[in-house]
């Protein structure tokens, strides 16, 4: 049987598709999968990915889950526009207003710069009126480059400035090969990643416009978002890999100690930054945790 037979991490077909208004009339392209009477889930996915990244969780969710995702600003199907961390906030409002019900309540779960658009927005007012819990995967709040691993070097100045150029650089990525798959698998993956979770990574990242992947690089570059971490007060899983070079387990754990409400911090072993791809059973088995601790029985399945 052919490899292309055998693929199963093509992006599910959305059931429903919405257009959300941005704060500053940028508009966003998102999805909804499942029953519309189903406990929502809303996932935000992370720099240079797009709703796409979300395929495994989409699959395994939307069978008794209502699914929104969503691509971030300049990222999918998504027009560029403004970059910063206040676009995040008004970018995850818009959607949350235009896919739930006024008062209804959802997961909400968000990998590396979705991690952080739950940070910039949680003292909201649509965050806090739709938030039932929230999960952050492999993410953080600061320090993202000088705390980055993804250069092999003594932590210092010269390491910080060099991880700045090399995550900031402005060459394009080229086609998914042999050489740009062993490159991504290193900065972003577990070394025991398999050959198609890495294929589709390298096929979800190489998509990223590079004017996107360059503007948002610098705002992730001097994020601080520290203030909004003790603004999360939702009940919060923490989950990132053991061996992620670009938000490495320091994040994790002081996200851990900072929250309001951390409920667990999992550590996945041998894991690296993709961990929905990685480890999809277990990020989507948290969720679905989530769901079923938090969310009130007038918004289970009837």
């Amino acid at each position: 049987m052919s490899r292309l037979l055998r693929r199963t991490d093509a992006p599910p077909v959305a059931d429903r598709e919405l257009t959300a208004v941005s704060a500053d009339g940028s508009r966003l392209h998102v999805e909804v999968h499942g029953r519309e009477d189903a406990p929502a889930v809303v996932l935000a996915h992370g720099w240079t990915c797009s709703t796409h990244f979300w395929a495994a969780q989409i699959r395994d969710l939307a069978a008794d889950h209502r699914v929104v995702v969503y691509d971030q600003r300049g990222h999918g199907r998504t027009p560029a526009g403004a970059v910063g961390t206040d676009e995040l906030a008004d970018d995850l409002e818009a959607v949350l207003a235009a896919a739930l019900a006024p008062g209804e309540r959802a997961v909400l779960a968000g990998h590396s710069m979705g991690g952080m658009t739950m940070m910039a927005a949680s003292r909201r007012p649509r965050f806090r009126e739709h938030a039932a819990a929230a999960l952050l995967c492999s993410t953080g709040s600061a320090g993202l480059v000088a705390e980055s691993l993804v250069l092999p070097m003594r932590p210092g100045p010269l390491r910080t400035r060099l991880t700045r150029m090399v995550l900031g650089a402005r060459a394009p990525l080229g086609p998914v090969n042999g050489l740009s798959r062993s490159i991504l698998k290193y900065a972003t993956m577990g070394p025991g990643s398999s050959r198609e979770r890495v294929d589709a990574c390298a096929r979800i990242v190489h998509a990223c416009p590079r004017t996107a992947r360059v503007a948002w690089s610098h705002v992730l570059g001097e994020l601080d978002l520290d203030e909004g971490v003790r603004a999360l007060t939702v009940p919060t899983v923490v989950v990132a890999g053991t061996v992620d070079r670009l938000t490495p387990l320091v994040h994790a754990k002081r996200l851990a100690l900072d929250l309001p409400h951390c409920v667990e911090l999992v550590e996945l072993a041998g894991m690296g930054h993709m961990t929905p791809v990685e480890a999809p059973e277990a990020v989507t088995g948290k969720i679905r945790e989530l769901a079923g601790t938090y969310l009130t029985p007038k918004e289970e399945v009837a």
